[in-house]
């Protein structure tokens, strides 16, 4: 999410021309199942916790969240009129074997590894779902076989939220030596 701030139109480029795009294509062959990969950041501003597939999405708080909103709108639209089956999947923190480096699982092994504190963001009460790649690739494998209905957007995650500083402190257990951390002001795009 916080790269999109600095790169906006990138995202935009990717997230909507880009399943734009890759709709098209899907029309223009045949293909009648297309599985999108969303994101729990479309919740965005929700008090509602926890998320569930039919709450509304319409207060995103970066470009990301509202690039992937915008892919499931995109897919909605598709469904309608082209009669393409559209899976939109909205993943909640991965983490696992070939992670993104800018997630916080990533980057925190890798400033612990090199001796450095690890950088929080507010007061670390921030909560996540984090999701095993595994249990993603699972959900990934059933959108391909759906069938039930013509569009359908479901939420992967483990449904258990994890506060940042509580992931901190699973590394002072499991660290020798027990690393630091810092504190910084609040990102006003992260998800609460």
């Amino acid at each position: 999410m916080r790269p999109s701030l600095e790169e906006p139109k990138l995202y935009t480029e990717t997230n909507i021309n880009g399943t734009v795009n890759l709709l098209e294509l899907a029309r223009e062959h045949g293909i009648k199942q297309f599985v999108f990969g969303s994101s729990s950041s479309v919740y965005g501003i929700n008090a509602k916790v926890p998320f569930a597939e039919e709450d509304r999405i319409h207060q995103p708080i970066s470009p990301y969240a509202a690039t992937k909103a915008a892919g499931e709108l995109i897919c909605h639209t598709y469904s309608h009129l082209y009669d393409i089956r559209c899976v939109c999947l909205r993943f909640f923190t991965v983490y696992g074997p070939g992670q993104r480096p800018d997630l916080a699982i990533y980057k925190f092994s890798k400033l612990i590894t090199e001796g450095k504190p690890i950088q929080m963001f507010g007061d670390g009460s921030a909560r996540r779902d984090y999701t095993y790649v595994d249990d993603i690739i699972q959900g990934v494998r059933a959108a391909i076989d759906y069938d039930r209905s013509i569009y359908e957007v479901f939420n992967l995650g483990e449904s258990q939220t994890t506060e940042l500083k509580d992931l901190i402190s699973l590394w002072n257990v499991a660290s020798t030596p027990t690393p630091s951390s810092t504190t910084n002001p609040p990102n006003p795009a992260t998800c609460r």
